[in-house]
Formats: C-alpha cells, structure tokens, sequence
C-alpha cells in the first residue's frame, strides 16, 4: 500500500505531465501508471498536437505501461491523473484491468469515474477499479482554471487586433 507521501510524488509527476501539455498549448492533462512503487508510464495530453481524438494522457500511458510490462493486462498498477477520466479513457482503464484509479480533480461535464457516469465501478463489468479522488486536487484544478484563463484572455487579444 503506497503512503501518502508516495501517492504525492507519484501525482507531482502526472502534473508535471500536464505542464508539458500545456507547454505545446494542449489542454494540461497528465498521467503516470505505477508498478510496484515505481513509474513505469507517462502520458500528457496531445490531442490537437496528433490530430487524434485518441491521443489523452491516459491512453498514451496505457500504451507504454503495456508495452513495458509485455501484456495488455496491467493488473498490480494504479493510473494517477490530474483529471477525472472521460468515457473513453476509463473505459480503456477498465480493459486494462487496472487496479486503482488516482484522481487529481473531478470534471462535472464530461467525467466518467462518478461525476456525469462511473465507468469504473460498474458491477455489470468484469474488472472495478479501487477509486482515490481529490488527490492535490487544489494544484490539479488550478493548472486547468489557469490555462484556460490565459486561453481566454488570449482570444480577447486577437480579436482587439483584427
């Protein structure tokens, strides 16, 4: 069982994850999968970067936990995320047989592990994940708040201009 402090690390990552989305303009999203206490996934947001309605933070790590440990299952791993997973996202995590779900901070339009659907805890499933939310939920949601701030104040400028 990871101790809080572990759990924080492992969070601080996924948002430094989500720094990078937002550095290349993307939406900060960001994500790690841990096995046995170790990071062995990374993923940020790419979507509009890759033209790819698949490229979120959650599938790309998936990818690359699935092709570190040699199988698409991902039993013994728990996936922290800066936001709360969308319905294809934790969908994926479902397929994955990922144990536990970390959540930075929730999304009430579009979230699928309790605010619109809880994708994740479906009895009529064969796999439920363990669910942690509000994990560092204050720098989550203040990473997302900010950006689409500055996107907003810079959408106001270019209008100014033409």
């Amino acid at each position: 069982m990871e101790h809080m402090e572990q759990k924080e690390k492992f969070m601080k990552e996924a948002i430094r994850q989500a720094r990078k989305a937002a550095k290349i303009d993307e939406v900060p999203i960001g994500c790690v999968i841990v096995y046995e206490d170790k990071i062995i996934a990374r993923g940020y947001n790419r979507r509009n970067t890759d033209k790819n309605t698949l490229a979120h933070a959650e599938l790309s790590a998936i990818r690359k936990a699935s092709k570190k440990l040699g199988d698409w299952r991902l039993e013994g791993c728990t996936i922290y995320v800066t936001l709360e997973p969308c319905q294809m996202c934790a969908g994926a995590i479902v397929q994955a047989r990922i144990d536990k779900v970390v959540i930075g901070s929730m999304n009430p339009k579009a979230g699928c592990a309790g605010s619109v659907l809880n994708l994740l805890q479906m009895s009529a499933f064969n796999h439920q994940t363990e669910l942690e939310r509000g994990m560092l939920e204050e720098e989550c949601s203040r990473l997302l708040s900010d950006f689409f701030k500055n996107l907003r104040e810079k959408k106001r400028r270019e209008k100014k201009i033409i």
